[in-house]
Protein backbone atom coordinates (compact mmCIF):
# COMPACT_ATOMS: atom_id res chain seq x y z
CA UNK A 1 0.00 0.00 0.00
CA UNK A 2 2.64 2.61 0.91
CA UNK A 3 4.82 1.63 -2.11
CA UNK A 4 1.48 1.99 -3.96
CA UNK A 5 1.00 5.40 -2.46
CA UNK A 6 4.53 6.72 -3.27
CA UNK A 7 4.31 5.42 -7.24
CA UNK A 8 1.04 7.14 -7.62
CA UNK A 9 2.80 10.54 -5.66
CA UNK A 10 5.30 10.50 -8.15
CA UNK A 11 2.95 9.97 -11.10
CA UNK A 12 1.01 12.93 -9.93
CA UNK A 13 4.52 15.59 -9.71
CA UNK A 14 5.44 14.42 -12.99
CA UNK A 15 2.38 15.22 -14.28
CA UNK A 16 2.20 19.12 -12.87
CA UNK A 17 -0.38 18.09 -9.57
CA UNK A 18 2.49 18.91 -6.97
CA UNK A 19 -0.28 19.64 -4.02
CA UNK A 20 -2.29 15.90 -4.39
CA UNK A 21 0.81 14.27 -4.63
CA UNK A 22 1.76 16.13 -1.38
CA UNK A 23 -0.99 14.86 0.50
CA UNK A 24 -0.79 11.41 -0.97
CA UNK A 25 2.82 11.58 0.68
CA UNK A 26 1.16 12.89 3.78
CA UNK A 27 -0.97 9.76 3.80
CA UNK A 28 1.56 7.02 3.19
CA UNK A 29 3.85 9.14 5.83
CA UNK A 30 0.84 8.33 8.13
CA UNK A 31 0.40 4.50 6.81
CA UNK A 32 3.85 3.74 7.66
CA UNK A 33 3.71 5.57 11.27
CA UNK A 34 1.10 3.18 12.41
CA UNK A 35 2.36 -0.08 10.73
CA UNK A 36 6.00 0.68 12.58
CA UNK A 37 7.23 -2.01 14.09
CA UNK A 38 10.03 -2.09 16.53
CA UNK A 39 12.08 -4.53 18.05
CA UNK A 40 11.64 -4.42 21.90
CA UNK A 41 14.24 -6.26 24.09
CA UNK A 42 13.09 -6.66 28.04
CA UNK A 43 15.31 -6.39 30.90
CA UNK A 44 13.51 -8.31 33.15
CA UNK A 45 11.26 -11.67 32.38
CA UNK A 46 11.72 -13.93 35.19
CA UNK A 47 9.08 -12.66 37.97
CA UNK A 48 7.38 -10.24 36.19
CA UNK A 49 4.48 -9.10 33.77
CA UNK A 50 5.64 -6.98 30.65
CA UNK A 51 3.06 -4.77 29.13
CA UNK A 52 1.80 -6.13 26.14
CA UNK A 53 0.98 -2.57 24.11
CA UNK A 54 2.16 0.71 24.08
CA UNK A 55 0.37 3.55 25.63
CA UNK A 56 -0.89 5.34 28.76
CA UNK A 57 -2.55 3.53 31.93
CA UNK A 58 -5.81 4.22 32.42
CA UNK A 59 -7.22 1.62 34.68
CA UNK A 60 -5.61 -0.28 37.80
CA UNK A 61 -8.60 -2.20 39.54
CA UNK A 62 -9.15 -5.47 41.08
CA UNK A 63 -11.55 -7.87 38.97
CA UNK A 64 -12.41 -11.33 38.21
CA UNK A 65 -11.01 -13.09 35.68
CA UNK A 66 -12.47 -13.45 32.15
CA UNK A 67 -13.04 -17.39 31.72
CA UNK A 68 -14.01 -18.81 35.25
CA UNK A 69 -12.15 -18.23 38.00
CA UNK A 70 -10.48 -16.38 41.08
CA UNK A 71 -10.31 -12.21 41.89
CA UNK A 72 -7.14 -10.68 40.18
CA UNK A 73 -5.53 -7.62 39.18
CA UNK A 74 -6.82 -5.68 35.53
CA UNK A 75 -4.34 -3.39 34.57
CA UNK A 76 -5.93 -1.52 30.95
CA UNK A 77 -3.76 0.58 28.74
CA UNK A 78 -5.10 2.72 26.22
CA UNK A 79 -3.33 2.93 22.73
CA UNK A 80 -3.75 6.41 20.67
CA UNK A 81 -3.52 6.16 17.08
CA UNK A 82 -0.11 7.83 17.34
CA UNK A 83 1.52 4.76 19.78
CA UNK A 84 2.89 1.52 17.95
CA UNK A 85 -0.02 -1.10 17.85
CA UNK A 86 1.93 -4.80 17.82
CA UNK A 87 0.74 -6.06 21.00
CA UNK A 88 2.95 -8.00 22.68
CA UNK A 89 3.01 -11.57 25.14
CA UNK A 90 2.97 -10.10 28.75
CA UNK A 91 4.43 -13.83 30.26
CA UNK A 92 6.07 -17.11 28.96
CA UNK A 93 4.16 -20.12 28.22
CA UNK A 94 1.15 -21.61 26.39
CA UNK A 95 -1.68 -20.10 24.73
CA UNK A 96 -4.34 -22.07 26.40
CA UNK A 97 -7.51 -20.74 24.94
CA UNK A 98 -8.46 -17.53 22.60
CA UNK A 99 -12.02 -15.95 22.34
CA UNK A 100 -13.08 -13.63 20.43
CA UNK A 101 -16.19 -11.79 21.36
CA UNK A 102 -18.04 -9.28 18.75
CA UNK A 103 -19.26 -5.89 19.80
CA UNK A 104 -19.83 -2.58 20.02
CA UNK A 105 -16.78 0.31 19.23
CA UNK A 106 -17.36 2.85 21.74
CA UNK A 107 -14.13 4.59 22.98
CA UNK A 108 -11.47 2.91 24.08
CA UNK A 109 -10.25 4.72 27.09
CA UNK A 110 -13.98 4.02 29.31
CA UNK A 111 -14.55 1.48 31.42
CA UNK A 112 -17.25 -0.02 29.83
CA UNK A 113 -15.08 -1.10 26.66
CA UNK A 114 -14.31 -3.50 28.69
CA UNK A 115 -17.30 -5.33 28.49
CA UNK A 116 -19.13 -3.71 26.01
CA UNK A 117 -16.80 -3.27 22.91
CA UNK A 118 -15.20 -5.72 20.39
CA UNK A 119 -12.40 -8.12 21.99
CA UNK A 120 -10.40 -10.90 22.10
CA UNK A 121 -9.38 -12.68 24.87
CA UNK A 122 -6.23 -14.64 24.91
CA UNK A 123 -5.10 -16.61 28.20
CA UNK A 124 -1.70 -17.94 29.00
CA UNK A 125 -0.63 -20.72 30.87
CA UNK A 126 2.68 -20.49 32.39
CA UNK A 127 5.24 -23.08 33.39
CA UNK A 128 4.26 -23.02 37.15
CA UNK A 129 0.06 -23.06 35.94
CA UNK A 130 0.05 -19.63 36.39
CA UNK A 131 -3.12 -18.35 34.38
CA UNK A 132 -2.34 -14.65 32.99
CA UNK A 133 -4.83 -12.92 30.03
CA UNK A 134 -4.61 -10.08 28.06
CA UNK A 135 -7.76 -8.85 26.14
CA UNK A 136 -7.47 -6.86 22.69
CA UNK A 137 -10.24 -3.96 22.96
CA UNK A 138 -11.73 -2.56 19.63
CA UNK A 139 -11.87 1.30 20.21
CA UNK A 140 -13.73 3.86 18.34
CA UNK A 141 -12.08 4.04 14.90
CA UNK A 142 -10.52 0.55 15.78
CA UNK A 143 -12.29 -1.65 13.93
CA UNK A 144 -10.34 -4.64 13.43
CA UNK A 145 -8.61 -7.09 15.69
CA UNK A 146 -5.26 -8.95 14.73
CA UNK A 147 -4.57 -12.44 16.69
CA UNK A 148 -1.18 -13.92 15.09
CA UNK A 149 -1.40 -16.57 18.10
CA UNK A 150 -3.43 -20.37 18.03
CA UNK A 151 -4.11 -22.16 20.79
CA UNK A 152 -0.57 -24.65 22.51
CA UNK A 153 1.35 -21.84 20.91
CA UNK A 154 4.46 -21.65 23.08
CA UNK A 155 5.44 -17.71 23.79
CA UNK A 156 8.42 -15.93 25.33
CA UNK A 157 8.13 -13.24 26.95
CA UNK A 158 7.87 -10.07 24.50
CA UNK A 159 6.68 -11.71 21.80
CA UNK A 160 4.41 -10.65 19.04
CA UNK A 161 0.79 -12.00 19.58
CA UNK A 162 -1.23 -9.15 17.33
CA UNK A 163 -2.28 -5.93 16.52
CA UNK A 164 -5.20 -3.80 16.91
CA UNK A 165 -6.12 -1.09 14.30
CA UNK A 166 -5.98 2.31 14.56
CA UNK A 167 -6.52 3.09 18.72
CA UNK A 168 -7.59 0.67 21.16
CA UNK A 169 -7.00 -1.07 24.48
CA UNK A 170 -5.15 -3.90 26.13
CA UNK A 171 -6.86 -4.98 29.30
CA UNK A 172 -3.96 -7.30 31.52
CA UNK A 173 -5.29 -10.21 34.25
CA UNK A 174 -3.35 -10.63 36.07
CA UNK A 175 -3.23 -13.53 38.98
CA UNK A 176 -3.00 -12.89 42.64
CA UNK A 177 0.60 -12.96 43.95
CA UNK A 178 2.04 -9.52 41.74
CA UNK A 179 2.20 -6.68 42.32
CA UNK A 180 1.03 -3.89 40.37
CA UNK A 181 4.08 -1.81 39.41
CA UNK A 182 2.57 0.80 37.52
CA UNK A 183 -0.07 3.85 38.04
CA UNK A 184 -3.23 5.33 36.59
CA UNK A 185 -1.32 8.08 33.78
CA UNK A 186 1.49 6.08 33.69
CA UNK A 187 3.01 5.78 29.82
CA UNK A 188 4.43 2.06 29.23
CA UNK A 189 6.17 0.40 26.50
CA UNK A 190 5.29 -2.99 24.95
CA UNK A 191 7.49 -5.87 25.68
CA UNK A 192 9.56 -3.53 27.80
CA UNK A 193 7.62 -2.40 30.94
CA UNK A 194 6.70 -3.96 33.92
CA UNK A 195 3.64 -3.67 34.30
CA UNK A 196 3.54 -6.55 37.87
CA UNK A 197 5.97 -7.90 39.73
CA UNK A 198 5.75 -11.21 41.90
CA UNK A 199 5.70 -10.55 45.29
CA UNK A 200 8.74 -11.62 47.59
Amino acid sequence: MIVAALLVAAISFLLGFPWPALLILIFAAAIAAFFRDPERYPSRTEGVVLAGADGRVVQVTDAAFPAPGSECSRVSIFMSPLNVHVNRAPVAGEVSSIEYTPGNFRAAFGDSASEHNERNLIEFRTRGEERHAMVQVAGYLARRIVCRVRVRDRIEPGQRVGIIMFGSRVDHYVPRGYRVAVATGQKVRAGETVIAELEK
